[in-house]
């Protein structure tokens, strides 16, 4: 097992806490879910347990059409942002959220909201879209300059103000038409400029890993496998989106660059097609839960056939051993059997994956032997990822 946290480690756990409960961290999702979807095989008898983030994933997945969706979260804001979501669903017509959640902006929506969607909401997730109304109508531009993953977004923009010759050619990234045009737009004008002494020290302090929502545990983990640490990381996994893959569908980055979605390039539940289809039926199939992922499963009884567990393991492992061996506990307790599992984590071989165990059949055995994992292909579709700043993507199964 994990050996014990230090003074050091306790102090940044405390400042990551500290924002973490009193936060929105994700304004939006982070993971690519058309690699989620190859990896879950998503078919109309499913029940799905998943980490709701900001709603985006779960949505999704809805749009496969699965029985049922438990969108679980301990943080209420992130289960407030998936409510006003699915309220907006509900109540708008397509042009009014495309607005809201594409552009991040409807100068109406304190309207909106009043009229339609606050009757929709209740509790925790009406108080705090009472309070936070306003981002959607902000000066900044955007709701995804808000939230501290938005934060850092508006720092980065900020920063692109103040370097124009930077600015122009990463906005031309997302115009680009192919991926020859791409690598020539890195190479030869963003490159130069982009890796400064400034930008590799910013981006290796604890204080932006934790508004992007990454725990000191996570950090170590990337500074384990990585001779350029974290800053060394980062630019890896940007050179290999900008250089490899077509940035004109990579909403991920885009509305992080640029504040807001295109029409074609967003999630699919803000396309026409994506919406209608929630609007008429699919939506209904989530519902939320504020939670750990132990209390919901310990809450019911019903056999789940997919998990989307996102990267909560990495601090759990090194900060709240027993209670990630407590989960795993619960979580197969309700898998179906041959249910399937996916998870990501900032390093390629997780250490708790060295130290978990699990009772299978009446047997205790490390996690890598309880299940079944696909490696190869899990290898396979973490290559067509996206967002790609996760060095493990993992796919396993619970014996049927």
């Amino acid at each position: 097992m994990n050996r014990k946290p230090s003074f050091a480690d306790k102090v940044d756990q405390r400042i990551f806490n500290a924002i973490y409960s009193r936060s929105l961290v994700y304004n939006t999702c982070w993971e690519d879910p058309a690699v989620d979807r190859l990896a879950l095989d998503l078919r109309p008898e499913d029940t799905v347990l998943a980490i709701s983030s900001a709603g985006c994933n779960v949505l999704d997945y809805a749009l496969a059409g699965v029985k049922r969706i438990d969108a679980v979260d301990a943080n209420p804001r992130q289960t407030a942002l998936l409510e006003l979501k699915l309220a907006a669903i509900r109540r708008l017509d397509h042009g009014d959220f495309f607005q809201i959640f594409g552009h991040g902006f409807h100068p109406r929506f304190r309207e909106i909201y009043g009229d339609l969607l606050r009757d929709e909401l209740a509790g925790f997730s009406r108080d705090y879209w009472d309070s936070q109304a306003h981002w959607f109508t902000s000066r900044a531009g955007s709701f995804y300059y808000h939230g501290l993953a938005g934060l850092v977004a508006r720092c980065f923009r900020t920063y692109l103000r103040l370097r124009p010759r930077l600015a122009e050619p990463i906005e031309a990234l997302f115009q680009a038409n192919t991926l020859a045009e791409q690598r020539h737009l890195y190479d030869q004008r963003i490159l130069p400029l982009m890796w400064s002494r400034g930008m590799n020290w910013t981006l290796s302090r604890q204080i932006t890993m934790s508004l992007l929502g990454v725990p000191y545990p996570q950090r170590k983990e990337v500074q384990a496998q990585h001779a350029g640490g974290v800053a060394g990381f980062i630019r890896e996994s940007v050179e290999y989106v900008f250089r490899h893959l077509p940035a004109w569908n990579n909403y991920f980055w885009r509305v992080y660059v640029l504040g807001a979605y295109s029409r074609t390039c967003c999630p699919e539940y803000l396309k026409p097609a994506g919406f209608q289809a929630l609007k008429h039926g699919l939506a209904e199939r989530v519902v939320a839960h504020t939670g750990t992922v132990t209390e919901f499963l310990r809450s019911g009884e019903e056999a789940i056939s997919k998990f989307v567990l996102l990267d909560h393991m990495d601090w759990m492992g090194a900060y709240h051993p027993q209670a990630l061996l407590d989960e795993w506990a619960a979580l197969l307790e309700r898998a179906a059997p041959g249910a399937r599992i996916i998870f990501r984590s900032a390093h390629a071989q997780p250490a708790y994956l060295a130290w978990l165990t699990v009772d299978i059949d009446g047997a205790r055995r490390r996690l890598r032997q309880a299940l079944v994992f696909h490696d190869a292909r899990a290898r396979e579709l973490s290559r067509q990822d996206r967002v790609h700043t996760y060095a493990g993507f993992h796919i396993a199964d619970v014996p049927g």
